[in-house]
């Protein structure tokens, strides 16, 4: 199927087969009751795969595309098979599920521009249950990153709170029509059943607001000094210690020193 990309889509359609079963072959065990959920369906090389495993729910912005892609599932489409949304996802509302009412796995080839922000949508949701994406390559690193690599911030401890990540492989340039200007990464997040606690986001926040600084400076922009001296001072922390230094649960003991506060 030919098609011009968009760019203010952030359209880069995954052409290279070998890469399209890598990503199929690296879904987790999926249980009866969980479906298969996709961003950004394409052109469709993803799907084609995907549904001769599995049913599956997609989503795609683009509307002319749509058009196109409700031509060539028609088949799938009419049997239930296949489920195609002409919706951005980030405008979906967010209770009782994101983007699905029941258990979900997400596995998508997810627009640069938005990644993040569905990454962290799919985490916060209990109904999905893990995720398969591609993502450009930085991005995944951060997500993936464990603690005292330089790569480790607030994206890595939410991750490790909420499940068990890991990079798969990188896909180059070329695998890509029109090809970007970056090297892309596939990564896996199997999540638990665990939620966030009200709050400890925003700290995460403040607690790596400028990675560069110490951590003690980077919570006294948020926090009293001599609370956040006394929480050191507890957790026998050292006041140069840097935010990519410590590992997850000694983030989540500084925010229970500071729930004690309230």
């Amino acid at each position: 199927m030919q098609y011009q990309a968009k760019k203010k889509f952030g359209q880069n359609f995954l052409k290279d087969k070998i890469y399209v079963q890598k990503i199929v072959q690296s879904i987790p065990n999926i249980h009866k009751n969980e479906k298969i959920v996709e961003i950004g369906v394409g052109l469709g090389d993803l799907s084609d795969e995907l549904l001769k495993l599995y049913p599956i729910k997609a989503y795609e912005i683009d509307s002319d595309l749509c058009s196109l892609l409700e031509k060539k599932y028609s088949d799938v489409l009419e049997s239930g098979r296949f489920e195609l949304i002409n919706q951005d996802v980030l405008t979906l509302e967010r209770e009782n599920g994101w983007l699905h009412n029941q258990d979900y796995i997400l596995v998508s080839n997810l627009p640069y521009y938005v990644a993040t922000h569905i990454i962290l949508g799919v985490l916060k949701d209990p109904l999905c249950k893990g995720f398969v994406v591609m993502t450009q390559k930085e991005v995944a690193h951060k997500f993936c990153a464990k603690d005292g690599d330089c790569d480790f911030c607030a994206l890595s401890v939410l991750t490790q709170t909420l499940g068990d990540a890991r990079i798969l492989f990188d896909v180059p340039a070329n695998a890509f029509e029109p090809m970007p200007k970056v090297t892309s990464s596939v990564f896996m997040v199997c999540k638990n059943n665990k939620t966030l606690q009200l709050g400890f986001e925003d700290m995460l926040k403040t607690a790596f607001c400028s990675p560069r600084k110490k951590l003690f400076k980077n919570l006294a922009t948020r926090y009293n000094k001599d609370f956040v001296k006394k929480i050191f001072e507890r957790l026998k922390l050292q006041e140069n210690i840097r935010a990519h230094e410590l590992s997850s649960p000694i983030y989540h003991q500084i925010f229970e020193e500071i729930k004690k506060e309230r």
